[in-house]
């Protein structure tokens, strides 16, 4: 693993440990040519996703990128952190055993706002807005309105 501080490519692992998910391995590293430390994590991975947007161009999944996306939405939301890598590891998951190695864009979106909708609703609406391409507040008040439940005609 290389260093991210000099470079060097001969690093050491000091400590391993599984992750608070237990899906990935924790790694602490030095770095013996700058004295640097860092961690990484290490996770399964069962096929290379490639992502199929709507306009036709394919890129590689990327967690990362999926996490970042998910995270903003969850910004200063009542939910743990592992809650959260709990959601992204099982969301990963689900995409790599479809059995399809191409997935459309619109798919991981889907299921990005289903796994939203289950823990926190504030954040679904936020990602719903980007994913749906809000473009005025109408078009919150009836994504919005269509998430509460029909109430009972009154006499």
């Amino acid at each position: 693993m290389r260093c991210p501080f000099c470079g060097n490519i001969d690093t050491q692992v000091k400590d391993s440990r599984p992750a608070e998910d237990h899906v990935s391995i924790r790694r602490r590293r030095f770095c013996p040519a700058c004295g640097g430390r860092f961690t990484t994590y290490e996770r399964v991975q069962l096929r290379d996703l490639v992502v199929v947007k709507s306009n036709g161009r394919r890129e590689d999944f990327d967690r990362d990128k999926l996490e970042r996306s998910i995270r903003i939405s969850m910004q200063k939301r009542p939910v743990e952190p592992e809650r959260i890598d709990q959601m992204i590891s099982g969301i990963v998951r689900r995409l790599e055993s479809m059995g399809e190695t191409d997935i459309q864009s619109s798919k991981i979106g889907e299921i990005v706002m289903e796994a939203l909708a289950r823990i926190d609703t504030v954040a679904y609406v936020r990602f719903a807005s980007v994913y749906k391409n809000f473009q005025a507040a109408d078009d919150f008040d009836k994504f919005v309105s269509e998430l509460r439940p029909e109430s009972a005609p009154e006499e």
